[in-house]
């Protein structure tokens, strides 16, 4: 496969990611701003400032996932100038997905993206060895998310069961190209 080719196919949060010298990864929040198609650095800024305070409000220290920096641009005269931008951690990226605009398709995207490469990270973390140990603990995971989906789902007024079955097919077929939970396991099996 030609190079050309490959790039192309690449993921373009993953285009952007830059990789210090100490192997560690982050994204330049004006980098981000593009990818996620916000033309005003302003109304991204209020998107990273939404997801600094979600930052601090989960303890984290904000600093360790925000790192402020400079980057030197040139004007249209071309003059130069120094502008605010960020270091972002793929904790950060995650944050500003979740805060972004959700009427755009590459939000969805992003968001896909982060915690599908945030859930990666945390296997390797953990140190998970075995096809098992993963199972058990993605089955764990799966029990928590369900259980707060059926929260979701009840403040939003599906009380019935019949309501909640409808509901909670309605999501496989989202994810899974239109296959109900019953297409599923057929295919499972």
């Amino acid at each position: 496969m030609n190079k050309e080719l490959k790039t192309k196919h690449i993921n373009p949060f993953e285009k952007i990611k830059q990789v210090k010298d100490d192997n560690i990864e982050f994204w330049y929040a004006r980098d981000l701003q593009k990818i996620l198609s916000y033309e005003s650095w302003d109304k991204f800024l209020n998107v990273i400032n939404k997801a600094k305070e979600a930052c601090n409000n989960s303890n984290q220290i904000i600093e360790n996932h925000f790192s402020q920096t400079g980057k030197m641009v040139t004007l249209g005269s071309g003059a130069k100038r120094e502008i605010l931008d960020y270091q972002l951690s793929r904790y950060a990226c995650y944050l500003i997905i979740q805060n972004a605009d959700p009427s755009k398709e590459i939000i969805a995207k992003g968001q896909t993206y982060f915690a599908i490469q945030t859930r990666k990270q945390e296997l390797q973390e953990f140190n998970v060895k075995t096809e098992e140990e993963k199972r058990l603990l993605l089955r764990q995971e799966m029990k928590t998310h369900n259980k707060q989906l059926a929260d979701a789902a009840k403040d939003a007024g599906v009380i019935q069961p019949l309501d909640y079955a409808i509901f909670q097919d309605s999501g496989y077929k989202g994810l899974y190209g239109g296959l109900t939970q019953k297409d599923i396991h057929v295919k499972k099996v």
